[in-house]
């Protein structure tokens, strides 16, 4: 059966390929620094789940302090003159390895779930959004070689340089979705509920969703991961006041609330992925360009998604 370990040990693969890449870039400066964390970095895919959660806990430590430290940096790709004829020659064909990863994400999620063989599912049931998405991500880049005429290991060159351009902040999503996961089970969401209940006035829908949906936002833009603030926030406000004492639609409500939770994702720089690395591989001389143009529409998004939720949501 095909599952998540199938994935953690492609991804820690491809990662070690990066570390041993760096470590030979002559170009970077700080090629060891690049090669220790990207090295620690496959350790924990490749061996993760036989390590004892203080290790893997110690992985992350020294990953921490080598990008505080600044021991991180980049190298000096080979010049490539004819991109622009390239680009300009394939067009929006270009985009066409770009499409395949959520394609085969969405039609195996659909189609993959009843595959037996032998009596036994293909595809781990429970996993198989994800493994889709891997196999979609591989399709891609078979089909961007063979479009390109390109050897896997300009694939592998390129992957890494877009790395070493991120830096540290490619693993922050990862990061933060952990540390929600921490704050669940630290039961963090009772804290905030009983904080909320106590200066809040919420004694009636209209305040608990205005507090629900501006709470996934803040709380995103802290977590910088909507998938973070969700359960720490749902448990604490949606549950017991929007869902249990007042009634609400729970499929609407924790619906909305994710979206709401997607307004604080365009104003926060902890969503790195998303703002800050557009940034750095454009060049932008403002780092937070992309936030400032996002904001307004992160506000009127916000107060769409309250409206809705307290029009939709006791509806029956």
């Amino acid at each position: 059966m095909i599952g998540l370990p199938v994935l953690y040990v492609l991804a820690g693969l491809l990662f070690a390929v990066f570390a041993i890449g760096s470590a030979t870039d002559r170009t970077n400066p700080k090629r060891w620094g690049n090669a220790v964390f990207w090295g620690l970095f496959a350790v924990s895919f490749l061996a993760g789940t036989w390590l004892s959660d203080t290790v893997n806990g110690l992985l992350l430590v020294a990953m921490a302090l080598a990008a505080g430290f600044n021991l991180l940096g980049k190298g000096q790709p080979a010049p490539q003159t004819d991109r622009a004829e390239r680009a300009q020659r394939w067009g929006n064909r270009l985009f066409v390895p770009a499409l395949i990863p959520p394609a085969v994400t969405l039609a195996g999620t659909f189609l993959l779930k009843g595959v037996e063989i032998g009596g036994q599912p293909l595809v781990d049931p429970k996993q198989v959004t994800l493994v889709s998405l891997g196999l979609g991500i591989v399709l891609a880049t078979v089909a961007a070689l063979v479009m390109f005429r390109a050897s896997p290991a300009v694939a592998v060159r390129e992957g890494r340089r877009l790395m070493d351009q991120v830096g540290w902040a490619g693993l922050l999503p990862q990061a933060l979705a952990a540390l929600g996961a921490v704050f669940v089970a630290a039961k963090v969401g009772d804290v905030i509920g009983l904080l909320a209940g106590e200066y809040l006035p919420l004694n009636g829908p209209l305040t608990a969703v205005c507090a629900y949906t501006i709470g996934m936002a803040v709380f995103t833009a802290i977590m910088g991961n909507a998938f973070a603030a969700f359960p720490v926030m749902t448990a604490a406000i949606a549950l017991p006041l929007i869902i249990g004492q007042y009634g609400g639609d729970p499929a609407i409500v924790c619906a909305i609330g994710m979206l709401s939770g997607f307004c604080g994702t365009l104003m926060t720089p902890m969503a790195a992925n998303f703002n800050i690395v557009p940034a750095v591989l454009l060049d932008l001389p403002d780092r937070n360009g992309v936030i400032r143009v996002q904001i307004p529409t992160a506000l009127a998004l916000l107060a769409t998604n309250t409206v809705l939720m307290y029009a939709l949501a006791f509806r029956f």
